[in-house]
């Protein structure tokens, strides 16, 4: 096995990183050691890789550990990428002060946006998640992961379009996800396997031009394509104003007596960028 050490750029708490990630009750993480593992496809290759946090939040390191040396690179740039390690967080912190986040990005300094380890599979965890309860749609996630994935010592490996394009409809359905998930996580595996939809083509793409690629597929609207946007892709400026969680923590943080109006919303949008994805993170935070 080899290792890497990486440093990263202050602040950065790995501690606020493994609280989000705990969530998911497929999350294999050592939280006293602060050590996480990410199960990973590099070549559609399964790699175990281990990361561990070394250093603190003002003087962020990390040690990076997994087999396959010949894919070394590849795995520390997607890990990098993954936790955002390129992407400093200083500035942003400095944006957000002058704002009425101040208090919120004092209180979680530090807090990265984290990527689904997976772009396949945070497609198809946003169609799990519609419309859902969050624990709710972890506890469908898992089922899906352990009826179709792989695991490999304790650590669960997402399913891969190939296998999920060969299911029927009510192999889903016995999960207790609904006909139209069913039907869109099967419709939408297809288009990979048949080469019609390319994640590529996707990570190189303007948001706009995703949006387009992605609204045409069965069971994709705005609020999958917006998070698929933020957890999937990383892109920092997005805000997705008809998000109800959003809505309920600005509430909150601005002691309103009703939701926000889209007028409201737009106007502190406006305000926040071009940081809009660490606002809507932190803003979900704030209410979790």
């Amino acid at each position: 096995m080899w290792q890497q050490h990486i440093k990263v750029s202050a602040p950065y708490d790995f501690s606020r990183v493994l609280e989000r990630l705990a969530l998911d009750p497929l999350t294999v993480a050592d939280v006293e050691r602060q050590r996480l593992a990410v199960p990973l496809y590099i070549r559609d290759v399964p790699v175990a890789v281990f990361v561990q946090s070394i250093g603190d939040k003002s003087n962020p390191a990390f040690l990076v550990e997994a087999e396959h040396e010949e894919l070394k690179e590849e795995i520390v740039k997607r890990i990098s990428d993954i936790f955002q390690w390129n992407m400093p967080l200083a500035p942003i912190h400095q944006h957000f002060l002058q704002t009425e986040l101040r208090e919120l990005f004092l209180e979680h300094e530090g807090t990265p946006l984290i990527l689904d380890f997976d772009l396949y599979f945070c497609l198809m965890k946003c169609f799990i998640h519609q419309q859902l309860h969050l624990k709710v749609a972890y506890r469908l996630t898992e089922r899906f992961v352990k009826a179709f994935g792989t695991e490999r010592e304790g650590i669960w490996f997402y399913p891969r379009p190939e296998e999920i394009a060969a299911l029927h409809y009510d192999d889903l359905r016995s999960l207790q996800l609904s006909g139209k998930k069913a039907e869109y996580i099967i419709h939408t595996s297809r288009l990979m396997v048949e080469g019609k939809l390319r994640f590529r083509e996707l990570q190189h793409a303007e948001d706009a031009e995703v949006a387009n690629m992605l609204l045409p597929i069965r069971g994709i609207g705005p609020w999958t394509v917006q998070n698929f946007l933020l957890f999937g892709l990383g892109r920092p400026n997005l805000f997705p104003k008809a998000d109800i969680g959003l809505q309920r923590a600005i509430q909150k943080l601005l002691h309103l007596e009703t939701k926000p109006s889209p007028e409201q919303m737009e106007a502190l949008a406006q305000k926040w960028e071009p940081y809009l994805s660490y606002a809507s993170l932190y803003l979900w935070r704030s209410i979790e």
